[in-house]
């Protein structure tokens, strides 16, 4: 396990029913194959031994005589194997029959795991064959193969690196799911073991049901299902294979497959860990001790899982209801906002960039909410001496095209008068030059808001917070912050979304023109042909990759190590090792030095899985970067 990755695979084979034998070969064919693809961990269907169509065969002493032996075939043809298997199969214990799983390590059973809940619909009468594991004493073993071994449904295995523990069959549809113990004795793996029929329809509500099972027990969650070889004399049985991390199902196969297959991924144990220890459900586990498995540490990084470029985008088929929700919690926070304080107006400078453009609309909507007019609205740009054409006209538009009452307030003269009251030069275009005009604008705004008894909406969002690129009691202050957890990514998702959706045709336009507008300040003056010379991108570095080690530091608590391993994968086609390892730095830096402007940022609504106001990130402000920068300085010494 490297990078906190265990790369785990699912095998399903094609089976003869009742010939152990020859299922075996197929297993153990299958695990040697699982084994070449690094897996750490491979996990075969429920009985997958002799199928699960075998009826009252699984009585016969003779037969389960058989199934022993085709179980240390196994063992012995996968001694040079340090990849542990997970087979289903029928185990006799003090005469009596058990639906088991059986763990396998160079070729040594370490434990063997009953299962609970029996299925006993008319098509499946587990019982007439199988008594349910609960009815074990706690900390039973049973011998096989020559040897005693733990025998019990609540056994946790763990590697030194990982754990896991298993439940057999529909266990999590149940009242009392396996899993559940199982996670709260510390199980971050689950292994599922399955053999059901197919119904029509059905498959929607298994993959809801894994993938909100490792969401609720923030685990990896294994699926294996039966497929081709089994009866279909009263039903089919598809070959499904799954395997989900934290609420995603991250791989899985086509369903009715009529050969051996493997699905493959690797789960992040640094995930589910951090997601974990937020979770103080997660801190009484049980003393039973765990059984454990010598399984050498694994030195692969080779992925095979994608890596999302933009983390807190969503999927395309998820986008509009995603970008709804998202407005929806910024209005309905704005509107209760302006309810509270009983504002009469709202006040918000709209440059035509981005972040003004998404306040704007959000603006707009909560007004809609309280039913009053979009006049109450007073939006304010105030061009200074880096205003760019492009932008200016962009305001205008958006502001016209929303009815609501327009301001224009030059700050040129302003500030000029400043730059003489301090006695700074004007044709010096440093951080006072830059600072003075945003900390000018934010002035004219909290003014205007006094004056006609409104609240300032902040524009700054998530991605700038992070960076601490704001200007302290300027643009980083107002009265309540709508776009304070929503990312640059989202942000330009989002409006795109709007546009699209848009039915008037002239705010459509002018949403596409400002998200293909360069990010920018604006604070230092065009070139000679009025374009915009200050570009964001160019002195911070790609707002992509930033919201992408935003997610990963903030929200899974990776390390700079972890988070340029996977910026390489996400990222290979767009930036080379050096360029993410410069940037990763400057994020790191800035993160930390920048926290004092975080720890004072005004009000504003979570949107999403991370927030930096004291609640989302709490951090002192003088909290010294020195260990991130020497972290991201050793990438790649090894």
């Amino acid at each position: 396990m490297r990078y906190g990755f265990v790369k785990t695979a699912v095998a399903v084979p094609a089976t003869n029913i009742g010939d152990c034998h020859y299922n075996a070969k197929e297993i153990t064919s299958l695990a040697h194959k699982a084994a070449g693809l690094e897996a750490e961990i491979v996990l075969f269907p429920e009985l997958s031994l002799t199928t699960v169509s075998c009826g009252d065969l699984y009585t016969q002493p003779f037969f389960l005589q058989e199934c022993e032996k085709a179980i240390g075939h196994i063992c012995e043809e996968t001694k040079s194997l340090d990849t542990i298997i997970v087979l289903g199969a029928p185990i006799a214990h003090r005469n009596t029959v058990y639906n088991c799983a059986v763990v396998i390590h160079k070729g040594t059973i370490c434990g063997i795991v009953p299962k609970s809940r029996l299925d006993n619909r008319k098509h499946s009468n587990e019982s007439r064959w199988f008594t349910s594991g609960t009815t074990l004493p706690q900390g039973c073993s049973t011998s096989i193969a020559g040897r005693e071994v733990p025998f019990g449904t609540d056994i946790v295995f763990s590697t030194g690196q990982y754990t896991f523990g298993i439940e057999i069959g529909d266990s999590m549809a149940g009242p009392s799911p396996a899993s559940d113990i199982l996670a709260a004795k510390g199980a971050e793996i689950i292994l599922n073991p399955r053999n059901c029929c197919e119904e029509a329809g059905c498959i929607k509500y298994l993959k809801n049901g894994i993938a909100q099972q490792s969401m609720r027990l923030k685990c990896g969650y294994l699926l294996a299902n039966g497929g081709w070889g089994e009866s279909t004399g009263k039903a089919v049985h598809s070959g499904y294979a799954a395997i989900s991390e934290c609420g995603d199902i991250i791989a899985e196969s086509e369903r009715f497959l009529t050969k051996n297959h493997i699905t493959i991924s690797e789960i992040d144990i640094d995930k589910i860990r951090k997601e974990r220890a937020a979770d103080s459900g997660f801190a009484k586990q049980s003393d039973i001790p765990y059984i454990y498995i010598e399984q050498e540490a694994s030195n692969c990084t080779t992925l095979t899982r994608e890596i999302q470029r933009t983390p807190f985008v969503p999927k395309a088929e998820e986008s509009s209801t995603f970008c709804n929700e998202v407005f929806m919690i910024q209005a309905t926070g704005l509107a209760r906002r302006i309810e509270h304080t009983r504002s009469k107006c709202a006040v918000i400078g709209v440059s035509g960039g981005l972040d003004s453009t998404l306040a704007l609309l959000v603006a707009v909507k909560a007004f809609d909410i309280l039913e009053r007019p979009h006049s109450d609205i007073i939006t304010v740009t105030m061009p200074g001496f880096g205003t760019s054409g492009r932008t200016y006209y962009n305001a205008l538009n958006l502001m016209k095209s929303l009815d609501t009452t327009i301001k224009e307030i030059s700050i040129k003269e302003a500030c000029i008068q400043h730059f003489k009251d301090i006695e700074h030069d004007i044709a010096n275009h440093d951080i006072t030059y830059e600072n003075s005009q945003a900390r000018e604008r934010t002035q004219i705004l909290m003014d205007i808001a006094n004056k006609y008894n409104g609240i300032v909406i902040g524009t700054g969002d998530m991605s700038e917070l992070a960076l601490g690129w704001a200007t302290y009691n300027g643009d980083h202050m107002s009265m309540y912050g709508v776009n304070a957890s929503v990312p640059k990514t989202l942000m330009q998702h989002m409006a795109r979304q709007m546009a699209k959706e848009s039915e008037n045709e002239e705010i459509s336009k002018t949403l596409l023109d400002i998200v293909d507008t360069p990010i920018s300040p604006e604070l230092t003056p065009a070139d000679d042909k009025g374009n915009i010379k200050q570009k964001t991108e160019d002195l911070v570095g790609p707002y992509e990759l930033h919201d992408f080690f935003l997610h990963c530091f903030v929200h899974n608590g990776y390390s700079p190590a972890k988070i340029h391993f996977l910026a390489q994968n996400a990222f290979k086609e767009m930036y080379d090792n050096a360029t993410i390892k410069k940037w990763l730095k400057t994020f790191m830096w800035r993160f930390f030095t920048q926290q004092f402007k975080r720890s004072c940022m005004p009000d504003g609504p979570r949107t999403g899985c991370c927030s930096l106001d004291a609640q989302g990130w709490n951090m002192p402000s003088d909290a010294s970067p020195a260990l991130l920068a020497n972290m991201c300085d050793n990438i790649g010494i090894e």
